[in-house]
């Protein structure tokens, strides 16, 4: 396998069945990157990955199913904030008018990561370790 296959290949699920705290911490860490974005509105709404990323560090030690889908959560949101960070860089870049593109293609990736971010919410309440489709796997 080379470097890009094991950056976008997700890890197998974790084989256990989760407890029902597992499976509600779980929820939290897919759900604490809408809160994230929330808080972090007012600088731009960077923090999208902050929730996940706190909610891993909490319980990466105690809780296999956990520490699985936050990984999977903050992956998937780095990813999303790295795409934000390249659209408003080309808006820069061309001026402003780069902007005709990057806003609608921003607007698409939003709505697109608010829906991946529910279903992902709700799988793994249900005990299912979800994989986002498209997430550059930077923590391991």
């Amino acid at each position: 396998m080379n470097e890009f296959e094991n950056a976008t290949t997700p890890p197998p699920a974790p084989t256990a069945t989760p407890s029902k705290d597992e499976r509600q911490w779980a929820m939290f860490a897919h759900l604490s990157a809408l809160l994230g974005g929330l808080v972090t509105s007012a600088v731009g709404g960077w923090g999208f990955f902050l929730g996940p990323l706190v909610i891993w560090l909490m319980k990466k030690d105690t809780m296999p199913f956990v520490d699985d889908q936050a990984k999977e959560a903050l992956n998937f949101n780095i990813t999303v904030s790295a795409i934000f960070l390249i659209l408003l860089i080309l808006t820069f870049l061309s001026l402003g008018i780069g902007a005709l593109i990057t806003v609608p293609v921003m607007l698409i990736v939003g709505i697109a990561a608010l829906v991946f971010i529910v279903i992902a919410a709700i799988k793994s309440n249900e005990g299912v370790a979800y994989r986002y489709p498209f997430a550059i796997r930077l923590v391991k």
